[in-house]
């Protein structure tokens, strides 16, 4: 049996060793565009200088010798041919019993822009991304950020570690609105600001305007015009399937996956940020295991949809948001905080729905079970703040383990 896995992201790697561990003598081919595995959450540390292209690895250096892996780098696929069960690359093909498509995504660009063949724009999802932005940070003197989320504000940091001061533009209020309140992310725009960052918050983009095949200022709504001459888009990212085009696999934004993770085509999979389904790291691992157990002959179901988890580290502050930051209708809020630590907790009739904590993220998986898992804590006769997994015993329940006071 042969296994092509298209990716080496978090969803091809985690499928390529459960397939290993499953069939020791199936043939395995992974096949990526990129030419060194790297972890997509450290590439601000390769832009900054902290790492290195081995330090921001999430493999050892023996991965592919020790598991019998035939990796096929820097090519790009340029379609699937799913009648004769070929996939078309660079200068060939390779054929493929079972497919997995772990493509993962590619980052969105501002409708007004997307026209543009400007040299001096770059998204950051990938290592050749991080590259790019790197060498040409080097001769940029106007760097202009558009999205203050965590890729944005992990451009940002990368580049003002090397001694640039780039300007971060968003339409929200504060930044890192989706993954913190506004008093943990207040913490973290001061830090930013003292290294030379600066931010214009609550703005629209009007117009990128270019000159002589270069961006050379963003104009924003009321009129108001930036010099740029290096523009890093990071409003987010859509599934990377534009090389399905014209194919019969079916794709609605993403790929379209059963809880098995099979595509409408038999012996095509997918799993990760290709699929739409989640984008974070351990919810990506879990879908390239489950893909690779049904390419395998062993059911498994995904059903982990949680993707409510951030957590980040600028200027060696740590911090993790589970569930909600902000607090809705019927909530209430616990805070506790001093001068190095804030925690935060979200509460509704009696289950914790939100945590955001900052400074010492201690205990954040005891956190993440009870907000994954809509832990009823209304009986607990302590703090909230005092929980930990010592106050619950297991039971089962349906065939179900649960949690109990």
């Amino acid at each position: 049996m042969k296994h092509v896995i298209i990716g080496a992201g978090a969803a091809g790697i985690a499928a390529a060793e459960t397939i290993r561990r499953l069939r020791s003598n199936d043939e395995i081919v992974i096949i990526s565009a990129d030419d060194a595995v790297h972890s997509r959450c450290m590439l601000h540390n390769f832009i900054s200088g902290e790492r290195d292209e081995k330090g921001i690895s999430h493999i050892s250096d023996e991965f592919f010798v020790k598991n019998n892996i035939r990796w096929v780098s820097g090519k790009a696929v340029e379609g699937i041919d799913t009648a004769n069960k070929l996939v078309r690359i660079t200068g060939g093909a390779e054929p493929y019993d079972k497919l997995l498509i772990a493509t993962g995504a590619e980052s969105i660009c501002l409708p007004h822009a997307q026209s543009l063949n400007a040299e001096n724009i770059f998204g950051l999802r990938h290592l050749r991304d991080a590259k790019a932005i790197r060498e040409y940070a080097k001769q940029a003197k106007n760097i202009i950020i558009i999205g203050a989320g965590l890729v944005g504000m992990d451009a940002a940091y990368a580049l003002s570690q090397i001694g640039k001061k780039p300007v971060i533009i968003d339409r929200a209020e504060q930044i890192l609105a989706l993954n913190l309140d506004p008093y943990a992310a207040n913490m973290y725009m001061q830090k930013f600001e003292k290294a030379g960052c600066s931010f214009v918050l609550g703005r629209e983009i009007n117009q990128v305007n270019e000159n002589a095949g270069k961006v050379d200022s963003i104009t924003l709504n009321f009129g108001q015009k930036l010099p740029c001459d290096m523009l890093v888009m990071a409003i987010g990212s859509s599934p990377s399937i534009g090389f399905l085009a014209g194919s019969d696999i079916a794709c609605n934004g993403g790929i379209t996956v059963d809880k098995y993770l099979a595509t409408n085509i038999n012996d095509i999979y997918a799993a990760g940020d290709v699929t739409g389904l989640s984008g974070i790291w351990p919810n990506a691992v879990k879908q390239g295991e489950t893909a690779a157990s049904n390419m395998c002959g062993q059911p498994a179901t995904y059903d982990d949809t949680f993707a409510e988890k951030n957590t980040m580290n600028y200027f060696g502050i740590p911090s993790i948001s589970l569930g909600k930051v902000m607090p809705g209708s019927g909530d209430t809020v616990q805070v506790r905080k001093d001068k190095d630590k804030y925690q935060k907790i979200i509460l509704n009739g009696g289950q914790v729905v939100g945590v955001v904590l900052q400074g010492n993220i201690a205990h954040s998986g005891f956190w993440l079970q009870l907000v994954k898992n809509e832990i009823d804590i209304s009986k607990a006769n302590k703090s909230v703040f005092n929980l930990s997994f010592a106050d619950f015993y297991g039971v089962k329940e349906d065939g179900e383990y649960m949690w109990v006071l």
